[in-house]
């Protein structure tokens, strides 16, 4: 396994976040791809909405019970100036929620942020888009409230395969942007595993298969994939250490894995990024 090009791209997306956010003058890297297409941060809880809903609703909700039902409307929204508008939304209001959807598409206002945590509507019906999560994805988990809460000793994997039971939470990837934000504050704060959680997505697929030298769509079971993850996990341990960069948790690294995916993509000429990195929309630092 060849840590070099994954330890590379964390070195440099660090070093542009902290030149940033100590206000040095851009370019805060040499490298072009970095220079001209946006990436997330190496630790999710750095990225501008995470911090948005961290700040807003997460910290200053994080007694309520159903704190958890807020954070599944942040993701399936991930757009901070709908879910200012919002409010936080709990108890959970779907009226006021289409009256702010509805009056924000009538002035052509944002509703949600087009990027890989938006997920896209499994809608037969075609009703607009907000409806369609109203009725489908948020009520029914607003009925199961109770049942649907954190419990304390819950780990993250139960409580994340307990979400993947509802419509809307597709192959794992919602749940998962769902227990990253919960697992900051009881219960799940306290969770057995806590830094080793992860599951596998086709980005941290390739991105993976790329590092032990396969061929970047090679075919992976959740299991075999979890395994090589594991050893990843363990062989840059002491890297990161020497960097200066810390540990990584396990769902921090699955994005890593993620964001060298779609580097690599950019470097080997096999496609192009849909966000462009700019130095003055208050963006990632």
């Amino acid at each position: 396994m060849n840590l070099d090009p994954l330890l590379y791209w964390i070195r440099e997306r660090e070093s542009i976040r902290r030149r940033r956010l100590a206000r040095e003058l851009p370019p805060w890297t040499r490298d072009p791809i970095l220079q001209q297409w946006s990436f997330c941060n190496v630790r999710r809880e750095h990225d501008r909405v995470t911090r948005w809903i961290a700040a807003n609703w997460r910290y200053p909700h994080a007694d309520d019970p159903d704190l958890w039902f807020a954070m599944v409307v942040a993701r399936f929204m991930n757009e901070p100036d709908t879910l200012r508008e919002i409010g936080f939304p709990v108890p959970w209001d779907p009226e006021h929620f289409l009256r702010v959807m509805a009056a924000r598409s009538a002035r052509r206002a944002k509703l949600y942020r087009d990027d890989a945590c938006t997920i896209r509507a499994d809608n037969r019906l075609h009703r607009p888009k907000p409806q369609y999560q109203v009725e489908d994805v948020f009520n029914p988990l607003w009925r199961d409230r109770r049942e649907m809460r954190p419990q304390a000793g819950e780990s993250l994997a139960s409580y994340h395969a307990r979400l993947g039971d509802y419509h809307g939470m597709g192959d794992g990837f919602m749940p998962a942007q769902i227990v990253a934000d919960l697992k900051f504050v009881p219960p799940l704060r306290s969770a057995s595993d806590w830094m080793t959680f992860a599951v596998s997505g086709p980005g941290s697929q390739r991105g993976l298969n790329r590092l032990l030298g396969r061929d970047k769509d090679a075919h992976w079971t959740e299991a075999e994939w979890r395994r090589q993850f594991d050893r990843l996990r363990e062989a840059i341990r002491p890297e990161l250490a020497r960097e200066g960069l810390g540990d990584l948790s396990g769902q921090d690294l699955q994005g890593c894995l993620f964001e060298f995916d779609k580097y690599e993509r950019v470097r080997l000429g096999e496609s192009k990024l849909h966000r462009r990195f700019r130095t003055n929309d208050g963006g990632f630092f």
